[in-house]
């Protein structure tokens, strides 16, 4: 939500060694890759943003030189999950939860129909924009990069930028900034191959431990549940073994990082399965990738977690999952 500074006006088989000549050979071909969103134009990593937002996302993240598509992408995310109807208790409204009173300043009309609606998506992500880059005209003379200073004007002021020549030492202000770039790099389509993950051999390792082990929806693998998981549960506690807390919600996993092509895929990618292959929230199912092909994942209720192809119809996509990518999203209960 808005920061308080607004209120005062702004089928396999296999055991470990396989999975480990997988991991191992493949990072001594990928070793040498690069990663990066590129410069210049940015696009949207695959049904990162719903379909329903997508080209308003791509068209008025170009409004400035201080935002992108992947960044006003990652801000909209942040703030509401892309939920058109959001409120918080501090009365913020709506997909870029604005406050009244910087809505009555701040807002237009995006759609060009003569309301400026807080609720409308299609004046709020224009007005999520324009803001940013009123923001970023404020702090221009701030030494730094141009857009971790409008960013921390969004969090902190613009007074406060200007006041320490960039990013004010507030850690909830640097940490803002941090999360935002984190994220950015996950809605961005990436340019380029993808870094592997220096993790991924580790949670392998222990999503290998629990095959056999019997699907539990809602299943963290505590003793109490009889050591059982469901996908995302499985994921969860695979990566939290190597260091890296995800979300406990698969289609919040999906934003953990940049997300290779298909044919980029590296062990101990996560992968994911969608009804509707267009909008990264609506996704169902995640599973561990071990190469060749498939993936160890808790398909559904009376199965065991198993080695599963991934490529069926309703393959959505991977993501590379990083240290900062995974910090930078929400956790919350269970729901896939």
């Amino acid at each position: 939500m808005r920061k308080a500074w607004i209120v005062a006006g702004a089928a396999a088989s296999g055991g470990l060694g396989f999975v480990m000549l997988l991991v191992v050979g493949t990072y001594m071909v990928a070793g040498n890759l690069t990663n990066g969103i590129g410069k210049g134009a940015v696009g949207l990593a695959k049904g990162a943003v719903p379909a329903a937002y997508q080209p308003l996302v791509q068209q008025w993240g170009n409004l400035c030189p201080a935002i992108n598509p992947a960044l006003l992408a990652a801000q909209l995310y942040q703030e509401s999950g892309f939920n058109p109807n959001a409120k918080s208790p501090a009365k913020a409204q709506g997909i870029a939860q604005f406050i009244p009173g910087t809505w009555a300043t701040h807002g237009i009309d995006g759609n060009g129909d003569g309301q400026r609606n807080v609720w409308d998506p299609q004046d709020a992500i224009p007005s999520a924009a324009s803001y940013d880059c009123e923001l970023a005209k404020y702090v221009k003379d701030a030494p730094g990069d141009p857009t971790e200073n409008m960013l921390a004007a969004y969090n902190a002021g613009a007074y406060a930028v200007i006041k320490y020549g960039g990013v004010p030492p507030y850690r909830e202000t640097q940490n803002y900034v941090k999360t935002i770039r984190s994220l950015e790099q996950s809605f961005a389509r990436p340019v380029g191959r993808v870094q592997p993950s220096q993790q991924a051999a580790g949670a392998i390792y222990y999503a290998q431990q629990k095959l056999g082990t019997e699907y539990l929806w809602g299943g963290n693998g505590t003793a109490d549940q009889g050591g059982r998981f469901d996908c995302s549960g499985l994921t969860k506690a695979a990566y939290e073994t190597v260091g890296i807390e995800l979300p406990r919600v698969a289609n919040d996993q999906y934003n953990a990082g940049p997300h290779p092509a298909r044919d980029e895929l590296l062990p101990g990618d996560l992968v994911f399965f969608s009804d509707d292959l267009t909008n990264s929230r609506a996704i169902r199912h995640v599973g561990i990738y071990v190469g060749g092909g498939y993936m160890i994942d808790a398909p559904r209720p009376n199965a065991v977690i198993r080695f599963d192809p991934i490529d069926t119809p309703d393959y959505f996509g991977a993501t590379r999952v990083t240290e900062d990518g995974a910090k930078a999203l929400p956790t919350g209960p269970s729901n896939v």
